[in-house]
């Protein structure tokens, strides 16, 4: 039964991970996230491309897809470990946002949904980490670089808090797995291509605006090449 349980957890999170936000949110505007800005899918690509105000409801929407399971999944199951039941449903949600089902297995960083599981199962060293992605953020303006170091606290954070090896590995897999989804971001700092965060949209053209300007710019609606074949 405990292992039913476990894989059913699992399953939910990464369901619930999947639902894919920032593309789902822009393409309500018509817009393909994956073909604008850095092409990424989450809260930070959403607010240079939208603005402010719904890179923050994305945000948000993505730390609450990482809160839910792992708060939830053992006030169902008391009776299971629930330090194991929260882990599996903090790997399992991260993942899902990672490599959603619906867009090919290709997702965001998970930094917001993995600091919303964090905050349901390890608040404390996630506020350490929250506290130097501010400091960090605040003085270089590069949201990839805050959520790099932020990445590299997190396991520092839970040894000296808890102390617990378990608990270090388990960060320290959730640290290396967010670096990692930063290495495009890595490659341009090191270039110094990077972009620094803006409140300010880009206004990308709908698609829909972007096929009718197509279909009115191409040669035979503008009545280039009609008399070749006479």
């Amino acid at each position: 039964m405990t292992a039913v349980i476990f894989a059913g957890c699992a399953i939910a999170s990464y369901v619930i991970g999947s639902i894919p936000t920032g593309f789902l949110w822009a393409k309500a505007r018509g817009i393909d996230i994956r073909t604008v800005g850095s092409g990424n899918i989450g809260a930070t690509n959403v607010m240079r491309t939208l603005g402010k105000g719904p890179g923050i409801a994305v945000l948000l929407m993505d730390a609450v897809k990482g809160l839910l399971p792992v708060w939830l999944a053992p006030r169902l199951f008391s009776d299971v470990n629930p330090v194991w039941l929260e882990i599996t449903c903090c790997v399992s949600v991260i993942a899902g946002h990672n490599w959603t089902c619906w867009l090919k297995f290709k997702g965001g960083k998970g930094i917001a949904t993995s600091a919303g599981a964090l905050l349901a199962f390890l608040p404390w060293p996630l506020l350490c980490a929250l506290g130097v992605w501010l400091i960090v953020f605040g003085i270089s303006r590069y949201v990839s670089l805050a959520s790099i170091c932020a990445a590299v606290a997190l396991p520092i954070a839970t040894w000296i808090i808890d102390r617990e090896a378990t608990l270090l590995i388990f960060t320290a897999v959730i640290a290396a797995v967010a670096i990692y989804k930063h290495k495009s971001n890595i490659q341009r700092l090191l270039a110094g291509t990077e972009n620094r965060v803006s409140s300010k949209p880009s206004n990308p053209r709908p698609e829909r605006e972007r096929g009718l300007q197509g279909a009115v710019s191409s040669p035979r609606l503008r009545g280039e090449g009609q008399g070749e074949g006479r």
